[in-house]
């Protein structure tokens, strides 16, 4: 195994749960079987359904918008933890390192997991938490309890979905790891169960909260970039290693994905970013989605190399593509570039960029050409534009915690719009648009790059301009 990628590097979700949930992930999609355990005309229904349900009309609305819907006043905000894995076991740290938050509740399969998280609680001179490690299905109790606010969901992609929704279902706000959920279908159910119950769901998309990202957002809303045009995010990570060790993501569970899916299975990262740049959801929207995909030989050469010929993954047939291209139009004209490649030796990017008619930022390596400033046809330092620093990382310029302080800055936000009532800088429109690439990608990948709908998720709220993450500074008195 190699020790380099032993590290999560920047933007990772690296969200471990347990080995048992790896059996629901076999039970849906099957080792070496396409898209799994449906049978072939079963598969076939269930894309036609998929697509059916990104082309068709809005379903008709059982709740009110919750757009602009504030959270409730919180003195004290109460936290319940669903999974302590790689992820989870670290944002735990920085939950217990927000003012006027407490822990009351952990779960996860692996006992001394939980037991851990506590210790971790208990030492930050909180009360014992109380804990849940009786299955995979003891979240449910978790959820049940009256002396949590909001929940936050960091467990194998399987699972988001069902327990997004029994946390609103059982009143609370919850906040899920990346993506929010992996169908067209469920992605709707988010968004009405969101209207029904009036609880935020959010994807707690951390790149959002990047020092470069904010800058860039930031510099596009003072108008430096002119009218902006076009902007491409990615998620290009080698994980091969990480998903062939054992122990790593607790199982297969998320090498299984590439055996079911050949569209880009993580756009969250490089899509939020560029949608913020957009003013998607708030201005504008994404209408359409065309994807292409390389063959999928990476992971199967990687095994080739690397792995025993006993080992369980030598049942397994991979179809995802090793690199994804997602072409996406906006109402307006614009267009958003996402990649995704996870299977193939390559630095760590998600790209980040944005051009307009006075200029374009890229990112990995960070540069900049702005007119009227430049005009000499040469990439110039970004460092000189630190006024346009968001407020957050003004006010915290060296934040503890992964990724580079943005866990830090998303959690602190997060926490601070609890506590004071505001409204989300991000709500359950934006966490199903930046992951209805998912399903979606796979069906235009497909269909050989056919455009793909994408539904519009606020029934019509995205004309209306809003704030969003360029959020201004509250008055905390």
């Amino acid at each position: 195994m190699r020790e380099e990628n032993a590290t999560p590097r920047p933007g990772d979700s690296d969200d471990g749960y347990s080995r048992r949930s790896v059996l629901r992930s076999a039970g849906i999609a099957g080792a070496g079987l396409g898209l799994g355990a449906f049978g072939a005309s079963q598969a076939q229904a269930a894309e036609a359904g998929e697509a059916a349900a990104g082309e068709a009309a809005a379903p008709p609305r059982r709740g009110r918008t919750m757009i602009g819907v504030p959270f409730e006043t919180h003195s004290t905000v109460r936290v319940g933890i669903v999974g302590l894995g790689n992820r989870g076991g670290g944002m735990i740290d920085l939950f217990l390192a927000q003012p006027g938050v407490v822990v009351t509740a952990l779960c996860d399969p692996v006992a001394d997991k939980v037991e851990r998280a506590a210790k971790k609680v208990v030492d930050a001179g909180q009360p014992a938490p109380a804990t849940y490690t009786k299955g995979d299905h003891d979240f449910e109790q978790l959820c049940e309890r009256g002396d949590i606010d909001f929940v936050y969901v960091a467990t194998p992609w399987d699972w988001h979905f069902e327990m997004a929704r029994t946390a609103m279902l059982n009143g609370k706000h919850v906040g899920v790891e990346c993506p929010i959920a992996m169908t067209v279908k469920e992605l709707w159910d988010l968004v009405d169960l969101s209207e029904r119950t009036r609880r935020h769901c959010m994807q707690l998309e951390n790149c959002a909260y990047g020092k470069n990202e904010m800058r860039v957002l930031r510099m596009a809303h003072a108008g430096l970039f002119g009218n902006l045009l076009h902007a491409a995010g990615a998620y290009n990570h080698d994980l091969r290693g990480l998903m062939f060790d054992p122990d790593y993501y607790e199982g297969p569970w998320r090498r299984l994905w590439h055996t079911r899916l050949r569209g880009d299975l993580y756009p969250n990262h490089g899509f939020g970013p560029t949608a913020n740049y957009m003013d998607v959801n708030r201005g504008d929207r994404v209408t359409h989605i065309s994807s292409f995909g390389t063959p999928a030989l990476g992971l199967a050469e990687y095994r080739e190399e690397h792995m025993p010929s006993g080992d369980p993954s030598w049942k397994e047939t991979y179809i995802g593509s090793d690199r994804t291209f997602s072409m996406l139009q906006t109402a307006k004209g614009r267009v958003i570039r996402l990649e995704h490649d996870v299977s193939t030796p390559h630095p760590y990017s998600r790209i980040n960029s944005l051009g307009g008619t006075k200029g374009v930022f890229e990112d990995y390596e960070p540069r900049i050409y702005l007119e009227p400033t430049h005009t000499d046809d040469r990439w110039h330092d970004f460092a000189d534009f630190a006024e346009y620093d968001h407020w957050l990382w003004k006010e915290h310029s060296n934040p503890p915690g992964g990724h580079g302080g943005m866990d830090y800055i998303m959690v602190f936000r997060l926490m601070q719009c609890m506590r004071l009532g505001l409204v989300p800088d991000f709500d359950v429109y934006d966490a199903v648009t930046w992951t209805a690439p998912v399903p979606l990608s796979h069906l235009s990948i497909k269909a050989g790059g056919r455009p793909q709908q994408i539904p519009d998720f606020t029934r019509g709220g995205w004309k209306d301009k809003r704030s969003g993450v360029d959020s201004e500074k509250p008055d905390e008195a």
